[in-house]
């Protein structure tokens, strides 16, 4: 499935996010276009045609190296994925105003209180995993280096080459995080109810179907790339510390041996 995800969001230019593996980047839509940063960032391509060898892309292909063997040495793929997606699944088209205020992809997650947000449990040792590549290339911003990480685990799992285009610019303190409830819920509360009042606008709904659109389509999302997307949380593993769900004890958990398909023991 190649479907458009020009709607995924952003930096101060509406960058798409390029996180999930049914999705392909096709550029962004000129008429979301938020008032951008002062700076207005630059903008670099990485595909598999791209011949940039400016300074900025030599970084970007330095934090591609270094991501690479973070994601080799730990097998932390997925929770990458589920960082950008938290990181970006901030984003409300409906909300006007100057950047940064319609939230998406600006690595405010890494403030407070936004990392302590329910849906983003366990998603501090993402940004920790992270942090040598921010500080061995600050060039690159940690907005770009978590959308980075996720299509990286994508493509090392045997996923799509995704080609990505950088350049988001970073919230810059904890004023700038998104409210909590913008992100879905997994089950319904004791009242029958999927999502609640906070957030942009309200998300709550009966049915698990109605409570995903009020979600998505708040982002730009339309019905097929929402499955896409919700098709992502079949790549890795549930931790029941996180999302409350899945058993205490698996054998990727228990201390067990496993082993890659590129025959690599797989470390947990």
């Amino acid at each position: 499935m190649n479907l458009n995800l020009n709607r995924i969001f952003v930096s101060g230019t509406l960058l798409g996010s390029c996180i999930i593996p049914s999705f392909s980047f096709v550029g962004f839509k000129p008429s979301l276009i938020l008032k951008a940063p002062s700076s207005t960032p630059k903008l670099i391509a990485m595909t598999s045609t791209s011949s940039d060898t400016s300074p900025l892309s030599k970084d970007l292909k330095k934090a591609e190296g270094m991501i690479d063997d973070i994601l080799d040495e730990t097998n932390c793929g997925p929770v990458f994925v589920r960082l950008a997606w938290h990181d970006s699944g901030t984003f409300d088209a409906n909300v006007q105003g100057d950047w940064p205020v319609a939230g998406g992809a600006i690595a405010s997650i890494r403030f407070e209180p936004e990392i302590l947000h329910g849906a983003n449990a366990g998603l501090s040792n993402a940004v920790k995993l992270l942090e040598p590549v921010k500080e061995a290339i600050p060039s690159v911003s940690y907005a770009d280096i978590f959308q980075m990480a996720s299509s990286r685990a994508i493509e090392l799992a045997g996923g799509p080459k995704i080609d990505m285009i950088y350049g988001r610019v970073d919230a810059t303190s904890s004023e700038q995080c998104s409210p909590e409830g913008n992100l879905p819920d997994a089950e319904a509360s004791e009242d029958g109810k999927f999502g609640g009042e906070g957030g942009t606008a309200s998300t709550e709904d009966t049915s698990p179907n109605g409570h995903l659109r009020k979600v998505f389509y708040r982002m730009g999302l339309n019905d097929e790339e929402i499955v896409a997307l919700s098709g992502a949380h079949t790549f890795g593993r549930a931790y029941k510390d996180r999302s409350g769900l899945g058993a205490e004890s698996t054998k990727f958990t228990d201390g067990s041996k496993q082993m890659r398909t590129d025959g690599k023991e797989a470390k947990y």
